[in-house]
């Protein structure tokens, strides 16, 4: 499960840069949780060819955080928001705290 939730973040913040063909076929198997057979039948390829698209794209969007590190960034600003949330004594603070929380 983590896998998965791992690829649609990797995929909400780096999908626009695959091609749409590797979009489509990404999106599919990580955000439909369609099967590679179903993939390959819709598509009219190989089973293989849906795995191993599937594949570089995943080395492609993984490249991407090692470079941008996008997704830490995130995490990290959306933890120091919880923080801040927990933290406050400000009422308003906190609440625009979870304003922005429920935003990410």
């Amino acid at each position: 499960m983590e896998k998965i939730v791992e690829q649609g973040m990797l995929y909400d913040f780096y999908g626009e840069l695959l091609t749409e063909h590797q979009r489509r076929i990404y999106e599919d198997v990580v955000v439909h949780d369609m099967s590679l057979g179903e993939i390959a039948k819709e598509q009219g390829i190989s089973r293989q060819g849906v795995h191993d698209l599937i594949k570089r794209c995943d080395r492609l969007l993984y490249g991407y955080e090692d470079r941008l590190h996008l997704i830490a960034k995130f995490n990290r600003v959306k933890e120091t928001v919880a923080q801040i949330e927990r933290e406050s004594a400000e009422e308003s603070v906190r609440l625009l705290a979870r304003q922005i929380l429920e935003e990410m």
